[in-house]
């Protein structure tokens, strides 16, 4: 259950380059709608705050940057975490990964085939353990999940399917 107080906010990290897709995703249209509108969406259906991260405050460090950059800049206790190319992502799952989430855990993530990724909650307080990983120079959002003992989510098989990344114009065309 999701502490009574807690103030989520949403955010959708659509500030990277793009590069494996040759051309920025967020703008990307499916069924009508940009694939960061589809997050949009996702988010709005929780009832929360929802904001779009499009420039990150420390560049050059893949999705840690726009981690931090959401982190530093919220006023919300926790944040949940989605990409801008999982256009099918629910609001309900966010709402689940928030249910997850202990008064004492920081962090809560998506789990698929033992892989922590998007979407993932953070608490506020993990900022510090973002800003040493970028000291360290150590990108990686498995290492971030370990960091935070990080508790994970393993979405039902016949959901999986709602957790589609899109990086190349391979993806995108399936």
């Amino acid at each position: 259950m999701v502490e009574k107080r807690l103030n989520i906010e949403v955010c959708i990290l659509a500030g990277g380059l793009s590069s494996r897709m040759g051309r920025d995703k967020a703008r990307l249209k499916l069924q009508g709608r940009t694939l960061v509108g589809w997050a949009l969406k996702a988010g709005l259906e929780t009832g929360w705050k929802v904001r779009v991260v499009r420039r990150d405050l420390v560049k050059r460090c893949g999705q840690l940057g726009g981690v931090y950059t959401a982190l530093k800049t919220t006023r919300a206790d926790a944040v949940i975490f989605l990409a801008c190319d999982m256009p099918l992502v629910s609001g309900a799952f966010l709402l689940r990964l928030a249910r997850r989430l202990t008064a004492k855990g920081n962090a809560v993530f998506m789990k698929q085939e033992g892989v922590m990724g998007f979407p993932f909650l953070l608490r506020q307080n993990v900022l510090a353990v973002v800003e040493s990983q970028l000291t360290q120079e150590q990108f990686s959002l498995q290492t971030l999940a370990r960091a935070c003992g990080a508790v994970g989510v393993v979405p039902a098989k016949a959901e999986r399917w709602r957790f589609l990344n899109v990086n190349t114009p391979e993806d995108w065309a399936a």
